[in-house]
């Protein structure tokens, strides 16, 4: 059995060990994989897996012992499933492996908004509490979360856990989901309260999206969006970068409409250097490291291989394309 690793580097940079993945066959990983080599390097290997190198249908359609594709990853758009699903090839991801993770980044960012931790540990680093008249100063303001209102946009797993989070430290919290109240999806948690988007944009000081990217969702925060919001207002986004006009946000930011922004993921990653938030006034930007933690990539690498000895049993589980 040869299995190829198409850019194993994000998800195990060295701390974590392939033996688990190793053991079921011929494995090779690489770090990353160029476009141009991707072919190549999968070729004659009966599993594939991949983060975010594309396996489109160019690909897909000259591997030929391809019968498996493992994406180390919850969404799965880099691989084209209908191609695949045409020639039989079994696409698998991982779902639910950086709930926990993800929260831990949304109150990360909002707890350095609200209480601009680096901004002050900087200063001290300085030395400007060291030249103090008093035992202590700010520069910002200082706000409590407690009161405060948390609007989710999405109330899947992760949102649900938000909520949850947020309930815990006093915040009132609104929701928006189409599938609320359906039979899919049920009732809302306790303590949550539903809402359309317009009255969750208006009322909340917090808006954090957990949504899934779809066309409907594409730059859903948009102009009219952000001038709902009060300008004391903080927009999270640990989602899919897409979900945000980041013009409008910019624009947003730098003229004082809203107070701030904590965003995980852009539009484009990496992203080019004219990016309009890169250097937006109050915007903090981190390099999609959400799902980073060390745990939730082991409970990725463990699902991901669960995943393959499943398929190989013949009851393949997490699959995309039944």
């Amino acid at each position: 059995m040869k299995i190829v690793v198409l850019d194993g580097h994000t998800l195990n940079s060295g701390d974590l060990s392939w033996e688990t993945l190793e053991a079921l066959g011929t494995c090779t990983v690489y770090p990353r994989t160029p476009a141009a080599e991707t072919v190549a390097r999968a070729e004659g290997a009966e599993i594939v897996l991949t983060n975010k190198t594309i396996l489109g249908q160019a690909e897909i359609e000259r591997l030929a012992a391809l019968r498996y594709i493992g994406v180390l990853a919850t969404g799965y758009n880099v691989v084209d499933v209908e191609a695949a699903t045409e020639r039989g090839i079994t696409v698998t991801n991982v779902p639910a492996y950086g709930t926990d993770s993800v929260v831990q980044m949304v109150f990360a960012h909002l707890m350095n908004l609200t209480l601009h931790v680096g901004q002050h540990a900087q200063a001290v680093a300085e030395g400007r509490w060291s030249r103090s008249e008093d035992f202590c100063f700010w520069d910002y303001p200082l706000i409590e979360l407690s009161d405060m209102t948390m609007g989710i946009v999405g109330l899947g797993r992760i949102g649900q856990a938000v909520a949850r989070a947020a309930s815990a430290f006093g915040m009132r919290v609104l929701a928006y989901d189409p599938l609320l109240g359906s039979g899919s999806a049920g009732d809302p948690p306790e303590g949550v309260e539903p809402v359309d988007l317009d009255r969750l944009f208006r009322e909340s000081d917090v808006v954090t999206l957990h949504c899934p990217l779809t066309p409907d969702t594409e730059r859903l925060v948009d102009e009219r969006r952000l001038r709902q919001m009060k300008p004391t207002a903080y927009l999270i986004n640990t989602g899919r970068g897409p979900l945000v006009d980041e013009a409008a946000l910019a624009e947003a930011l730098n003229a004082n409409r809203l107070a701030g922004a904590g965003v995980d993921v852009l539009s484009t990653e990496p992203p080019p250097a004219d990016n309009p938030l890169i250097g937006a006034k109050n915007c903090h930007i981190t390099p999609h490291i959400a799902w980073a933690t060390q745990a939730a990539r082991r409970r990725l690498l463990d699902t991901a291989v669960k995943n393959i000895k499943a398929f190989l049993a013949g009851n393949p589980q997490n699959v995309v394309n039944r």
